[in-house]
């Protein structure tokens, strides 16, 4: 289901479209085309997009294309997906140690709409954290890793 979704392969695509997207949550996929976690997430994301068209763009973006982001970001474990509203990085509280990005695949299509939905309702309150929805039995666990320390 990859293939319905836009690809972002550069920095200055995946800058371009931080910048450009306004008034909806832009929502960032890192990961990669064959790996079997990322099929199944973009499943969900590719079924939800057209519901979510009003609110959301979303985008793929493989993690050896754009190596500057998937540093800036931490991004250890895919897929993992960040999201930006108005150029703002938005933070979501899933009950984890990491609020800057979801990790891993959501459980039902219905999780990642109830997210979006949060995300979109905060930030149009001007908040820059929002507490996730999403059942905390539904979220990925996972240690973080800190490299080099």
């Amino acid at each position: 289901m990859s293939f319905l979704l836009p690809k972002l392969t550069s920095k200055k695509e995946v800058d371009q479209a931080i910048k450009s997207v306004a008034e909806k949550v832009l929502v960032l996929r890192f990961g990669k085309d064959d790996d079997p976690v990322c099929l199944q997430l973009d499943d969900i994301l590719a079924k939800t997009s057209h519901d979510l068209s009003k609110m959301a763009a979303i985008y793929l973006v493989d993690v050896n294309k754009v190596p500057v982001y998937t540093q800036y970001f931490d991004i250890s474990y895919i897929p993992s997906t960040v999201f930006f509203f108005n150029g703002q990085h938005m933070k979501v509280d899933y009950g984890s140690p990491d609020h800057t990005k979801f990790v891993g695949s959501f459980k039902t299509k219905q999780d990642f709409i109830d997210l979006i939905e949060v995300i979109y309702r905060g930030a149009m309150r001007g908040k820059l954290i929002v507490r996730s929805p999403i059942d905390p039995k539904n979220v990925p666990k996972y240690d973080l890793l800190y490299q080099g320390i």
